[in-house]
């Protein structure tokens, strides 16, 4: 199976979780448990929430990762900022970026709009360098959607 057929069933996926069930907390851990599940290379995949000032943790798979990242800063924070998708080859060539894993090489954070709002990102994480392209954007993109248009929280 190519990559553009993996992620069209993991939208498959994500869209019956969310007609299924209404729990924010329950839909964003097992989209990214499906997520996870899959031969795609993430090596950590998660949610950060926008809350306050802050993005705070939510949802993830993969070892234990910075609980709180500021606005603008690291990957995350940057995605938050620029309220855009942030494909990183070289993670250890971004400019302020926060090392929660010393085993991470490659990251793309795409940010979850709720009625063009930002209310969240997915940050997803690979051990190998430049393992992100335009058509994880293009993919992780419409998954963040039906993520955002579902948002309740």
């Amino acid at each position: 199976m190519n990559k553009e057929d993996i992620y069209k069933g993991i939208l498959l996926q994500v869209k019956f979780l969310f007609n299924e069930e209404r729990d924010q907390t329950a839909n964003l851990a097992n989209t990214v448990a499906i997520m996870k599940s899959t031969p795609l290379p993430f090596f950590w995949i998660g949610f950060y929430i926008v809350q306050d000032n802050e993005l705070i943790l939510g949802p993830f798979q993969g070892l234990p990762a910075s609980s709180r990242i500021a606005y603008g800063k690291g990957v995350c924070g940057t995605a938050w900022k620029e309220e855009k998708t942030q494909i990183v080859p070289d993670v250890h060539q971004f400019p302020g970026h926060i090392a929660c894993n010393q085993f991470s090489r490659s990251e793309i954070v795409v940010p979850v709009f709720k009625n063009g709002k930002m209310v969240a990102v997915l940050d997803a994480d690979s051990d190998k360098m430049a393992d992100f392209d335009e058509t994880d954007a293009h993919f992780i993109e419409q998954i963040t959607a039906v993520v955002g248009e579902n948002w309740n929280g």
